[in-house]
């Protein structure tokens, strides 16, 4: 390929409150469609907002557990666009005076680790769920379900350092395990808590000004996000071989096709005539409130990784795979505590039973083998009980019944 791609994400992530950012309705997923609404969320005239301080504290969590810089200053702009599921006819955010600037998020592929920086991570309000006709009794109709208007978001906005969709997926990946980790949002992405846009531009290889972006909206998992550019710079390198010009729009990403098809052309910031919310004061946050932040943040996945690797002496991807979530690194560390062979532990965990959890599409939260059970299996094992491919056979067994291992061994005379 003569070209190198140049792509930045700009993703969306749900805050993990009872309540929406600038009402008291409840953010619950699945309520019945406009239930979760009430005059401040559905913009009736003589409404005014007030902050959600949770909300505003989880949205300073990110920018710490992602490197940022808290501005001491930062207020709400009015961003102005009309659409059906919009009902004030503007969207509350942050515009020339963000929350957090200036993070980073390490990432690593093909055993190449790379520093991807952060332009921002700003707060703003969620917008409604269009639904049309052909999921309900009129094919000629949409409707508008309000009961996400007013849901506390962040976005996080990247720098265009990302060089292909692999690095673009691995950049979401540890994004992810972080706000997962901090407890900044359950990550969602079935439910709409974690949505991306990519930026997406070509340039011939050596040179060094950008080429015309793209941006493709709304990719709702990591391996659309992954082919969805692929297919887009693919697309976009044909034109320019044509001695065509890439248009600069807005695209969507068809799944079942593969491809990206136009949606709109694609919007600068002076269209949406930003200005200062007059409702909503500044937020001053001094140092000792960014302190106070500071302290509830938990060891995060880049720190338990390198923990794992010079305290328990496991290879550098054995500790990545254990340390992707945080319920399958707690797991991992109460057997170890109970049975003090750490290699051991994480070739079963990252063999058999990360398989059968696979197999049946669970997360390590529904694995029906305790940590003690499974480091009993292990003792069993260590002691010259059983072998080790008869244990195999005893995993598989203890996984379906959830009866102890040394009930199966003895009712089937395996010792």
């Amino acid at each position: 390929m003569n070209y190198e791609m140049v792509i930045g994400l700009e993703v969306h992530v749900q805050l993990k409150t009872q309540s929406k950012i600038f009402c008291s309705c409840s953010t619950t997923f699945g309520k019945p469609a406009n239930e979760n609404t009430c005059p401040v969320c559905l913009g009736m005239p003589g409404v005014l907002p007030v902050l959600n301080k949770e909300a505003l504290q989880l949205a300073m969590k990110a920018c710490l557990s992602t490197n940022c810089r808290i501005t001491p200053m930062n207020r709400f702009a009015r961003k102005n666009y009309f659409y059906p599921d919009l009902p004030k006819g503007y969207q509350i955010s942050q515009f020339e005076l963000p929350l957090g600037v200036g993070g980073y998020i390490n990432i690593q592929t093909n055993g190449v680790k790379k520093k991807i920086g952060l332009t921002r991570i700003h707060m703003e309000e969620d917008a409604g769920k269009l639904i049309h006709g052909e999921n309900l009794d009129s094919p000629d109709k949409s409707y508008v379900d309000f009961n996400r208007t007013g849901v506390p978001l962040v976005e996080i906005v990247s720098e265009p350092e990302l060089r292909s969709g692999e690095e673009a997926r691995e950049y979401l990946t540890q994004l992810k395990s972080i706000l997962d980790y901090a407890e900044i949002s359950d990550c969602n992405m079935e439910e709409g808590s974690l949505r991306c846009d990519a930026n997406v531009s070509i340039r011939p290889i050596g040179q060094k000004e950008f080429g015309t972006r793209t941006e493709i909206k709304n990719l709702n998992s990591f391996k659309f996000v992954q082919k969805a550019i692929e297919y887009e710079v693919a697309r976009q390198a044909k034109i320019l071989d044509q001695g065509e010009r890439v248009k600069q729009e807005t695209r969507l990403y068809d799944s079942d096709r593969g491809e990206t098809f136009p949606m709109r052309s694609k919007e600068e910031a002076f269209d949406y005539r930003y200005f200062p919310d007059p409702d909503l004061v500044p937020i001053i946050i001094d140092n000792a409130w960014v302190e106070r932040i500071l302290k509830t943040i938990p060891e995060l996945p880049e720190q338990k990784r390198e923990r794992f690797v010079s305290s328990y002496k496991i290879p550098e991807y054995d500790a990545g795979v254990l340390t992707s979530s945080k319920p399958l690194a707690d797991y991992f560390e109460q057997c170890a505590n109970q049975f003090p062979q750490p290699k051991i532990i994480s070739n079963w965990i990252m063999g058999d039973l990360l398989r059968e959890l696979k197999k049946d599409g669970k997360e390590i939260g529904e694995c029906p083998v305790s940590p003690s059970e499974f480091v009993d299996l292990l003792k069993l094992i260590d002691s010259g009980t059983i072998s080790g491919n008869i244990a195999k056979g005893v995993f598989e067994e203890m996984y379906q019944t959830q009866k102890p291992a040394g009930r199966i061994v003895e009712e089937k005379e395996l010792t």
